[in-house]
């Protein structure tokens, strides 16, 4: 590992940057770097522009996906090398995209794909508590509080909160205990020189795909579908969207209310006022009113 991405790294962990933001933001410096065959901080604000209409013209890479590079490297020219680079590059606002939601028999079949018992945990806790899959690699032991059927979470920005703990989990976890015995973390890493340590968020997110594809599930690219089916499946289900609210993590209340949009079941619900207009006593006082005429 170089100086500078020892360097990189350290300014990241004192930003409190999530794991995913700090891979994104090393791949946009690595990504430079080996695209001149040069140091990042021997390049000029020429060659910076350059290869950012290089990923956009050349590779076709999308608004959203230069926008992260763009970020990035911003870190690393102000944060890191504290050599502020003006470059030039407007990100242009994207329009969200509503999120994917599987349904209920869809997660159903997909928790129950992968052999591996692990890999069904970490499908399983990932929906049944609506976690982001940060959430759930960082999870412990003792966070499970089968007394109170809660699940105690490090959230965003260190935001601790809990959610709530499923029966059909709970019954799992006592099965998995007997076998594996976590110690620090709950769903450790495989890797023997890091069994201590919690899974990654890649070895999640590709357990995720791996049972998708097997279980022949077109929609719902990514893990973080899981945690969007949740809060859909309970809004569904009749739940209090303020309860959602905080079952999620979620400071805003418009950050929930996305979900009203991707509830096909609430929105069907919802008259139309044309359906809403009682036409026999519209007709009656349309009647009346020709006749004082």
């Amino acid at each position: 590992m170089t100086e500078l991405r020892q360097k990189m790294i350290r300014a990241m962990e004192l930003g409190n940057l999530s794991d995913n933001t700090q891979r994104r933001y090393l791949e946009a410096v690595t990504g430079l770097a080996k695209h001149y065959h040069q140091s990042p901080d021997q390049l000029t604000k020429e060659m910076i522009e350059d290869y950012l209409l290089y990923l956009k013209n050349d590779k076709g890479n999308t608004t959203e996906s230069v926008g992260v590079v763009v970020t990035g490297l911003r870190f690393f020219y102000n944060k890191v090398i504290e050599k502020p680079v003006a470059f030039n590059f407007r990100i242009r606002k994207v329009n969200k995209k509503l999120p994917s939601i599987l349904t209920q028999q869809q997660v159903w079949k997909l928790i129950n794909t992968p052999k591996n018992l692990k890999h069904r945990l970490v499908l399983m806790t990932t929906y049944s508590a609506g976690l982001r899959a940060k959430e759930m690699t960082t999870l412990k032991p003792e966070d499970i509080d089968s007394k109170r059927m809660l699940i105690k979470v490090q959230g965003k920005g260190g935001k601790q909160r809990y959610t709530i703990l499923s029966t059909k989990l709970l019954k799992e976890l006592r099965r998995y205990y007997k076998n594996v015995q976590p110690k620090t973390s709950l769903l450790p890493s495989t890797f023997k020189t890091k069994k201590h340590q919690p899974i990654t968020y890649q070895t999640a997110d590709t357990i995720y795909e791996k049972a998708r594809k097997k279980a022949a599930i077109n929609s719902g690219s990514g893990i973080h579908t899981l945690r969007h089916s949740f809060a859909t499946h309970l809004l569904e289900a009749g739940y209090d969207i303020r309860r959602i609210q905080v079952l999620m993590g979620h400071s805003r209340l418009s950050t929930t209310m996305i979900y009203l949009h991707v509830s096909k079941k609430t929105l069907s619900k919802i008259p139309s006022p044309l359906d809403l207009i009682d036409t026999k006593h519209a007709q009656k006082e349309d009647n009346c009113d020709d006749s004082n005429h």
